[in-house]
């Protein structure tokens, strides 16, 4: 099915799909290195507001995905690719900000109250009911985040370049992962927000 009111780009299509992938790997890359490297902070800068914007940034996203769903059911292509653009954006935006802060700060535990970045065996005890929730939510976000990168590009490169059967099919599985990583990412920072410093 055509949608002439949507401009696409078939003959970038070869082009896009290179990016994809080479955004997809950087961005891994970047993930990857943040874990072992820390850069220091100029004097004066305080990055401590970070979490709070992630948090609320993938709850936008999460807004903007849900937008996406109700226009498309209503055969609003251009809304649906506006929310669809809109939650891209926010997604970029939390990267950015995901990476700069957790380039620059110490991670933070879960039931690490006294914010010496190890956890007792009375900080443990404390939270020992609730921990292995906290981390399946948190594994299962990290992990699907990282596995979906790739495929939320595809599913938008394929509605770019007009083969909207392929998006529709993609999107049946990406679009719900995806909503699962943006409503987790509140949730995780909630969880953990008593832990900052």
């Amino acid at each position: 099915m055509a949608y002439p009111q949507l401009k696409t780009y078939p003959e970038k299509e070869r082009g896009l799909k290179i990016l994809v992938w080479v955004v997809s790997v950087v961005v891994l890359l970047l993930v990857g290195a943040m874990r072992q490297y820390k850069l220091p902070v100029p004097d004066g800068w305080d990055v401590g507001f970070l979490p709070a914007v992630n948090a609320t940034l993938n709850a936008l996203t999460a807004v903007a995905l849900i937008c996406s769903l109700y226009f498309i059911k209503q055969k609003n292509v251009t809304a649906h690719r506006n929310a669809n653009a809109t939650a891209l954006g926010l997604s970029v935006l939390f990267l950015l900000c995901y990476v700069v802060y957790h380039f620059t700060t110490a991670e933070v535990k879960f039931g690490d109250a006294n914010h010496d970045g190890l956890l007792s065996a009375a900080e443990t005890a404390a939270v020992a009911g609730i921990r292995p929730v906290y981390l399946t939510i948190l594994f299962s976000h990290i992990i699907l985040a990282g596995i979906l990168l790739p495929f939320i590009l595809l599913t938008t490169l394929r509605a770019l370049v007009g083969k909207y059967e392929l998006h529709r099919k993609m999107a049946r599985i990406v679009w719900p992962l995806w909503l699962y990583v943006a409503v987790t990412g509140p949730i995780v920072y909630l969880m953990l927000r008593v832990y900052y410093p």
